[in-house]
């Protein structure tokens, strides 16, 4: 079994914000990152994909098209977007990077070859804080 992992970076806004809750709870719970007007992160986005190499091409998978795939089914919907209000991925979820880990998986699945497995999404949200995802 083969490891490949390719690197992309983008920038969004968000806030943390649980509309059942009082304004105060979401203070309590999220502190400033419930900022009413919102706050951004300059996000470090890891796929890792797995399988065996071609044995024509020596390739797990041409990673120009895996560049492809992600900026076309992430990046472009994410980047300098507000995760809250312009993500329908995200739609109707805490806009944590948990639940934005879950949905760049859900995205990129569908779109990889029969012959290649999604991994591992790892999100870097600051450089000491990141999620792993790993499937279901």
């Amino acid at each position: 079994m083969v490891y490949l992992t390719r690197l992309e970076h983008f920038n969004a806004a968000h806030k943390l914000y649980n509309p059942k809750w009082s304004k105060e709870k979401n203070e309590e719970m999220f502190g400033p990152c419930a900022n009413e007007n919102w706050h951004g992160h300059n996000f470090d986005l890891f796929v890792t994909i797995k399988g065996e190499p071609d044995a024509d091409t020596g390739f797990l998978m041409d990673v120009k098209k895996l560049k492809v795939i992600i900026k076309e089914h992430v990046i472009a919907k994410v980047d300098h977007k507000n995760l809250n209000l312009d993500v329908a991925f995200l739609a109707d979820k805490m806009c944590s990077t948990e639940n934005l880990a879950i949905g760049i998986w859900n995205q990129l699945t569908p779109h990889l070859p029969a012959n290649v497995q999604l991994h591992c999404i790892k999100l870097y949200e600051t450089p000491r804080i990141y999620v792993e995802y790993y499937g279901d």
